[in-house]
């Protein structure tokens, strides 16, 4: 059946405004020269005789975001008119976002972003699209629509458009699936869509199992398949990687040397896909889908790339028939908001886990939801605040604490309490809170001041600007990091940068898009 048999075509040319002036080729742009192609090194193109099962761990995470980025970018340049045409024309449209509040898991807590945007980003395990050379090439057939969803990630876009967090959730993470218990991340759109006769309904759950998982507010919903992903590889003439290790897979199909290599076509899909013989399994092959998306848009970012119509043309072809997303999403205003970003600005993670289990028979891995409200909030930016430094402290007694329990110790919000009042501090609700693993000192904007006042008493404590507090609120974490007075032994000098705290087995493998490391 078809992937998508409840959605819609995009609006038409005559429901498009016009672009700004500013946009047309014959404008700011006109006499342009086309760039040349970009440096390409020799693609190691490795062949393997056996037909590829590409239902097997099909991880397609690269492509959806580099083709997001790319789009992103190709708006902000003078060939954006007929991008930008071809692309609301031929895209499919879902009602993919599930209305409702948010019911986070336990641990986890609201994350107030306001004009910041959440857009999913899911790869789908689909060939309908392919053409019969296309599937020649990649050794498999059609399959009737597949509903395996094996890569998903949220891009995360601040108001300012600077910089960029791409978060990675792994296919097994063991999720509350709502209607349905506990289960695998990726059996939720299935599940959600009655075995594939309601689609809709299965992206309106699996966004809401990723709200759920991360506080997050999810804005916007974009899928693509795999055949989408083969062509955009092909389109831009492929994206160098470099390998810490030669690596062969006969399940993927991927046959790479140690070092510097260009990839694209069946190699790069087998790059994104294989998780046989890397030491991280789905993590490492998590990794390499950031790695290699982050890879695509910084060449995208090259003048041979955007400068050159018949590249645009064939990158556009390979992304537009390809494309779902939910009606809401105008690349020209996310092109906007991202103009300014470099490779350098975007950040990848994965979701805080605390390895492997089995349950029921399944191979999972472990969510560590307690950990994962300040996981977000660093990795987004919530908890950086450049005006934090300069704040000077004031009086304990000029302002209200509030203090919670996240440490899941009786008694211990109570003591800390009893220990800020002995210091002078007025002291607000005592309660319970969500489970943390980290002890975080959360604010508003505009008391900076007094957050640094406690801060000083509560040495260590992870700083928080956030407007899911209407004022100073100290959580205690599992760790149990405390008011200084009831550890005598602890530094009485205050913290006031955020860092991601070291928890033993806990991964959340970050790292910046401008690294040239290698890679697993």
């Amino acid at each position: 059946m078809p992937s998508t048999p409840s959605a819609r075509p995009g609006p038409g040319a005559a429901d498009r405004a016009p672009l700004p002036p500013s946009l047309d080729p014959r404008g700011r742009l006109a006499g342009t020269r086309a760039g040349g192609g970009s440096r390409r090194a020799d693609a190691s193109q490795g062949r393997s005789s056996r037909a590829k099962d590409l239902r097997y761990g099909a991880a397609w995470g690269a492509r959806i975001a580099g083709a997001l980025m790319s789009l992103v970018i190709l708006v902000g340049s003078g060939w954006a008119w007929s991008v930008y045409r071809d692309l609301e024309s031929n895209r499919t449209i879902a009602d993919a976002l599930p209305a409702g509040a948010l019911t986070p898991e336990d641990g986890v807590s609201l994350i107030n972003d306001g004009k910041d945007q959440n857009i999913v980003l899911v790869g789908k395990d689909d060939r309908e699209t392919a053409t019969d050379a296309e599937l020649a090439e990649l050794g498999t057939e059609r399959d009737g629509g597949s509903l395996n969803t094996d890569t998903m990630m949220i891009l995360h876009v601040p108001a300012d458009g600077a910089k960029a967090t791409l978060i990675s959730f792994p296919r097994d993470s063991w999720v509350t699936i709502p209607g349905y218990g506990q289960n695998k991340l990726n059996a939720a759109y299935s599940l959600g869509s009655d075995s594939g006769a309601k689609p809709d309904a299965g992206r309106k759950l699996l966004v809401t199992v990723l709200q759920n998982m991360t506080g997050l507010t999810i804005d916007h919903y974009v899928e693509i398949d795999l055949i989408g992903f083969y062509r955009i590889s092909n389109a831009i003439g492929g994206v160098d990687v470099n390998l810490c290790s030669a690596q062969y897979d006969e399940f993927s199909g991927i046959d790479l040397p140690a070092g510097l290599s260009t990839i694209q076509g069946t190699q790069a899909l087998a790059f994104v896909r294989q998780r046989h013989g890397l030491d991280g399994g789905d993590l490492d092959r998590t990794a390499r889908q950031r790695y290699f998306l982050t890879q695509v848009f910084q060449k995208v970012q090259s003048a041979g790339t955007l400068l050159n119509p018949f590249k645009l043309k064939d990158l556009v072809g390979a992304v537009s028939s390809s494309l779902t997303t939910d009606s809401s999403l105008d690349f020209f205003e996310l092109a906007k908001q991202m103009q300014n970003l470099t490779g350098g600005g975007i950040t990848e993670a994965n979701i805080p886990t605390l390895g492997t289990d089995t349950i029921n028979g399944l191979s999972v891995v472990v969510v560590d939801f307690a950990g994962m409200s300040d996981f977000i909030a660093t990795v987004i930016g919530t908890a950086t605040d450049s005006t934090l430094g300069d704040a000077k402290t004031v009086a304990p007694g000029s302002f209200v604490v509030d203090v919670l329990n996240g440490a899941g110790v009786s008694g211990i919000a109570g003591a800390n309490a009893a220990a800020l009042t002995a210091l002078g501090f007025s002291v607000g609700a005592v309660t319970d809170g969500n489970a943390t693993s980290v002890t975080t000192i959360r604010y508003p904007d505009g008391q900076q001041s007094q957050a640094k006042t406690l801060a000083a008493q509560v040495p260590g404590a992870t700083m928080i600007k956030t407007d899911t507090v209407s004022r100073v609120t100290l959580i205690i974490g599992s760790n149990k990091l405390q008011v200084s007075s009831l550890n005598p032994t602890a530094s009485s000098a205050p913290t006031v940068t955020p860092v991601v705290p070291d928890t033993g087995n806990k991964t959340t493998d970050t790292r910046n898009g401008a690294d040239t490391g290698c890679i697993n």
